[in-house]
């Protein structure tokens, strides 16, 4: 219809993701790494969270009681190579995501392991107003790349399948379409501006999923028989 716009499409390409066994060869590998980036890999793969919301995750942010954590802000690269907190990338970003129950235990132990560290390094730790979960040497939120050097370095150094930091988002969406999680839900843990924007980047995963779902349907009939 005239006068009408159309929704804006997103175009499918195919991702690169982990598989089970692939984050299974990961977690492995990772026992043999500092704590923190043990946590934060373990994080980015179970909530989605962009590499950004990660680095400015606080202690404040997270509820070990109830077993969530809030994303509520992000942190960026200005011109000038300084740091720049600001709002998550859309108002649907800003969210609450429910933790596996391994997440939580893992995050109490972290826990002891930051106040450890921070009493270690008293006289050189500066950062007074923010207590981000994954610190620089001086308390202040790591360097925006620091995530993705180490991440590349880490690969390289176990021989495991090459994927980019970002794609281990991917990996948490596609891990949930695998186990049969709506992708409404799916949308909202990674906070997307809407389910279309979900249904556009993981098609192909959904489609599979849809296709694994009406086997096991098959299976259910053929047995009726």
């Amino acid at each position: 219809m005239d006068g009408v716009k159309k929704p804006k499409e997103i175009p499918t390409k195919e991702i690169q993701v982990y598989d089970e066994n692939d984050v299974k060869l990961l977690f492995k590998a990772l026992d043999d790494e500092p704590f923190l980036f043990r946590m934060l890999i373990t994080l980015a793969i179970s909530t989605g969270m962009r590499r950004g919301e990660l680095i400015a995750l606080e202690w404040s942010h997270i509820d070990l009681i109830e077993g969530t954590l809030r994303v509520v802000q992000s942190i960026s690269i200005k011109d000038n190579g300084k740091p720049v907190i600001k709002p998550p990338k859309t108002k649907k970003s800003i969210r609450t995501i429910s933790l596996p129950s391994s997440n939580l235990e893992m995050l109490k132990k972290y826990r002891m392991h930051y106040l450890q560290e921070k009493m270690r390094i008293m006289d050189r730790w500066k950062e007074k107003e923010h207590e981000f979960d994954f610190p620089n040497a001086y308390g202040g939120a790591l360097y925006f790349n620091r995530p993705t050097k180490w991440w590349i370095e880490f690969l390289d150094y176990n021989g495991l399948k090459k994927i980019r930091f970002h794609d281990l988002r991917h990996t948490s969406a596609t891990l949930l379409i695998n186990q049969g999680v709506h992708a409404k839900i799916i949308s909202e843990r990674l906070g997307h501006a809407d389910i279309t924007t979900t249904m556009n980047v993981y098609g192909h995963a959904l489609q599979s999923a849809d296709k694994s779902a009406a086997d096991k349907l098959d299976t259910l009939f053929k047995s009726s028989l």
